[in-house]
């Protein structure tokens, strides 16, 4: 649920260059802080020889605002630390050949963090789209012609178009007031079974494994597929200990992947995200996306996670698979700018890697107590080596026959992991 923003916000700007010094970035800098102060806004400038990295640690900004944000600049340096909304103004038509030549697909990375950018000239503008192109919006500097005020008007309405975009943290506080007498679990939120075409784990040993390890619900995200999980939801009917969310981790058109919670029937891969959501939502589920900046996985690029922010009810932010810590930690940074709802799954192909990583939460029944339960979440990880399960997967589907779906009688959990002991289920 996303608010008109009408509070005052509190701003940061980032000049690259030492306060006081007297240059056209500084005096932008200074003329619209003061207007924006003017206004009721907290701004707080800090430039070379501030500790931006500590400032920025500690603060609670709602924005933080870069200018000239090229490396080895403080305004680089603040983006890369910043987990609030960032916005950027390029300032002279000038090209930093360190910037666009050598080190670019880096520089495209730390860009990638910015939620609007704007150049002070028609010029900066038509250079930055040729070496790094994106949307970016005209606020030309004060002058002859033009008072400072109306650039603080336009860049206020920026600050506030972009904090509207974030979640209503607060929910349902009567739902969550409900829940909160009821016992903890555990719970992963991402896994698959030999429904997935790449993976080899039976419905019936993965529900084992899941109870062996003490996991009071999970959901079932079978690649372009429900079977599974329907499959294992009936099972697990017949169990008084673990709960079945049906789910899907669905391929879009050329979107990358999102799953949908809470299902009943299958959604075809293929469609745009926009699209798919819709099917989603058409079936009261939740929309949860998965490893959203695993550049070795089919994701949303960031310009369409902007895009879809305000459908997105859970991003997960900790996947054990993700070959580098620094895609969860964007992750975990784009989650807090949005405030959005944090999630997070073991991702499992093989079920020795179930529980790797746990959300313990309040029982739940439902998808909006689900997502009540989740605003309150614990977020737990355990290690298990990315090669070692990787290697299990391989081991497992390598040269068997598309998508078998096996029956297992008198399943059993896989060995590796600690056994938990369980209490009974019970809700209120």
């Amino acid at each position: 649920m996303l608010r008109p923003v009408s509070e005052k916000l509190s701003i940061v700007q980032v000049t690259p260059h030492r306060r006081g010094t007297e240059n056209p970035v500084n005096r932008y800098v200074e003329r619209v802080s003061a207007e924006l102060e003017r206004r009721g806004h907290s701004v707080r400038v800090a430039g070379v020889g501030d500790q931006v990295k500590k400032l920025l640690r500690t603060s609670t900004a709602d924005i933080v605002h870069v200018h000239d944000p090229f490396a080895p600049r403080v305004s680089s340096t603040a983006l890369r630390s910043s987990s609030a909304l960032n916005v950027a103004t390029f300032h002279a038509p000038q090209e930093r050949v360190l910037s666009t030549q050598v080190a670019r697909p880096l520089v495209e990375i730390f860009f990638g963090r910015l939620d609007a950018r704007t150049v002070a000239s028609a010029q900066t503008g038509k250079l930055l789209e040729r070496y790094f192109p994106a949307s970016y919006e005209l606020v030309a500097p004060g002058g002859a012609n033009r008072e400072w005020s109306q650039v603080a008007d336009e860049l206020e309405a920026i600050y506030r178009r972009l904090a509207a975009r974030r979640h209503d943290p607060t929910g349902n506080e009567e739902v969550r007031r409900r829940i909160a007498k009821r016992r903890l679990i555990e719970v992963d939120l991402h896994m698959h079974t030999d429904h997935s075409t790449d993976c080899a784990t039976p419905v019936e040993v993965l529900l084992e494994t899941a109870r062996d390890r003490g996991l009071g619900a999970i959901a079932i995200t079978d690649h372009n597929e429900v079977s599974g999980a329907l499959e294992a939801r009936r099972i697990a009917e017949g169990m008084d200990d673990i709960q079945v969310i049906v789910a899907e981790e669905v391929k879009t058109a050329e979107q990358g992947e999102v799953i949908g919670l809470f299902l009943e029937e299958k959604i075809p891969k293929g469609m745009t995200m926009a699209e798919t959501i819709a099917a989603i939502r058409a079936q009261g589920g939740l929309v949860y996306v998965p490893h959203p900046f695993d550049r070795f996985h089919s994701v949303p690029d960031y310009e369409h996670l902007l895009e879809m922010v305000e459908e997105i009810d859970v991003l997960e932010v900790f996947n054990p698979r993700v070959a580098l810590t620094a895609f969860n930690e964007e992750a975990e940074r784009f989650a807090r700018k949005y405030r959005l709802v944090p999630g997070a799954g073991s991702d499992s192909h093989v079920a020795q890697g179930l529980g790797s990583v746990r959300v313990r939460i309040h029982d739940f029944e439902g998808p909006e107590e689900f997502l009540e339960a989740m605003r309150d979440a614990d977020i737990t990880r355990k290690h298990k080596n990315l090669v070692y399960v990787q290697t299990l997967k391989l081991l497992q589907t390598a040269g068997r026959p598309k998508a078998p779906k096996r029956s297992v009688p008198d399943a059993k959990p896989v060995r590796g992991g600690r056994p938990r002991k369980r209490r009974p289920a019970s809700k209120s």
